[in-house]
């Protein structure tokens, strides 16, 4: 029969008994609650009340949306239409259903999931279902691509939801036991435990923010969404990805941590976009060789190259040259970690940069501001008998740069927005975020002076993308 006390508490009472000898010692808050079983006893105890604690909060998401669906590409030469009539090859619709998991997170019924599992759902139908069994229908209040979250809201009026509260993802150490509850492959509600097999994971190449708590808790497809929790039940992260080469669990998952979920969700209940701060530069990474010429022990922190003459960094005195060593004391070991750190940290207020400089260690203070849209984006669609038909295109300021993910510095151009499917930007192989430089040989600098060269240009055209910091030139005749 399973002992009715709780591990936790028995742990808890092992780190009381040795507080004095910690705090003699010097040792940590941290560090008293994380200790060793000590007997066979305390091993054998169960996960059940943390589980009866956070379990009620992490739901089901279900959605339901119609695509379009063509039988095969061919179908739009004119012949088949000619001979077969007008309707033939026209797309289908279809309905397609997704599943994946999601956390309460206040008692109104407000729930974060992942971005991917509600993907397309601007016009479809949401449902979440309840551990009980009870169902809500859902809205869509916000999604954010950059960080794979989005927050939806139950349609349940006077109806109080349990929740799940908010850790302090800082705070986690590797080697912390955590539990990841959600609905893999359908089957229920699933509770797998584990550890911190990794922090500040920055090479997953998952969304835009690389900044992930790693677990060997099981997580499998339809954990998505779900919740990756400590021992005292609260929420340290949202589960959003697995390395795999079956599609099952391996033993190495990644979670969203928890401080950046914070951010979303605060962001979705004070208005529609996510707010983040301005920092006004570009970062490279430190190579052993930078670090070496740097005069660095170890290839680590974030190298600034470029700024905005307007922006927070410039107006902190920042310089080229300088490298981001951390955020409030918390480490930056590469440029994803710096933006993770900066991100959370939200619009208002300040915050204290670590920056090395030709050898000497500096502290300054930057103000958290929100990005500039200067120039005005004058977002337009691109129609016409021209090889960028089908792209929405907008003037690059830094709000639009830091929306889609590209390099935050003072230059002007046109960026990519959006794409239409089968359009003949999309068929050019043209992507969101990609930047035109030139066309025939001419700068662009304008959405304005973009659409003017496109037209004037005939039956030819030679176009400069710029597309990850390497430029693409392109020859297309009409």
């Amino acid at each position: 029969m399973r002992p009715k006390t709780s591990p936790f508490w028995i742990l808890r009472l092992a780190a009381a008994l040795g507080a004095g000898l910690l705090a003699a010692l010097g040792g940590s808050a941290s560090a008293q609650q994380r200790v060793v079983p000590e007997s066979h006893a305390a091993m054998k105890q169960s996960f059940a009340p943390v589980v009866k604690r956070a379990a009620p909060a992490v739901v089901n998401v279900y959605v339901r949306h119609k695509v379009q669906q063509r039988v095969s590409p061919i179908f739009d030469d004119p012949f088949f239409g000619r001979l077969f009539g007008e309707r033939f090859g026209i797309p289908r619709e279809r309905i397609q259903n997704s599943l994946g998991s999601g956390v309460l997170v206040s008692t109104d019924g407000v729930v974060v999931t992942a971005h991917h599992v509600i993907q397309g759902g601007d016009q479809a139908e949401i449902k979440v279902a309840l551990a009980d069994g009870r169902e809500y229908p859902a809205e869509l209040i916000l999604k954010d691509a950059q960080t794979d979250l989005a927050v939806l809201r139950l349609d349940a009026k006077g109806v109080e939801f349990p929740s799940i509260g908010f850790a302090d993802s800082d705070e986690l150490e590797v080697g912390d036991l955590v539990l990841a509850i959600g609905d893999p492959f359908g089957v229920g509600q699933t509770v797998t435990s584990g550890i911190v097999s990794a922090l500040a994971r920055t090479k997953v190449n998952i969304t835009d923010y690389q900044f992930f708590i790693q677990t060997d808790a099981a997580i499998n497809p339809g954990n998505s969404g779900g919740a990756l929790v400590d021992m005292d039940g609260l929420l340290v992260g949202i589960n959003t990805a697995i390395f795999s080469k079956s599609g099952g669990s391996h033993g190495i998952g990644f979670a969203i941590p928890s401080n950046m979920v914070r951010l979303v969700v605060k962001s979705a209940l004070t208005g529609s976009k996510v707010h983040r701060p301005w920092f006004g530069a570009s970062l490279q990474q430190v190579t052993p060789d930078i670090a070496d010429t740097l005069g660095l022990p170890a290839p680590t922190g974030a190298l600034i190259t470029n700024l905005h003459a307007k922006g927070p960094a410039a107006r902190a005195g920042l310089v080229a040259g300088d490298v981001v060593t951390d955020v409030d004391d918390k480490p930056v070991q590469d440029p994803q970690a710096f933006e993770y750190r900066f991100a959370t940290k939200g619009v208002g207020g300040e915050a204290k940069l670590g920056i090395l400089r030709k050898g000497k260690q500096l502290t300054t203070t930057i103000t958290l501001l929100a990005p500039i849209e200067e120039p005005p984006r004058d977002a337009r669609a691109l129609t016409g008998r021209h090889p960028l038909s089908g792209a929405k295109v907008a003037n690059l300021s830094p709000a639009v740069a830091q929306e889609l993910g590209a390099a935050d510095d003072s230059r002007l151009g046109v960026v990519v927005i959006e794409v239409e499917e089968r359009s003949p930007a999309a068929r050019l192989g043209i992507r969101r975020g990609d930047i035109v430089v030139g066309i025939n040989e001419e700068k662009i600098d304008t959405v304005a002076h973009l659409e003017v060269t496109l037209e004037i240009a005939g039956r030819g055209w030679r176009l400069a993308v710029e597309r990850g910091g390497k430029v693409f030139n392109l020859a297309i005749q009409g």
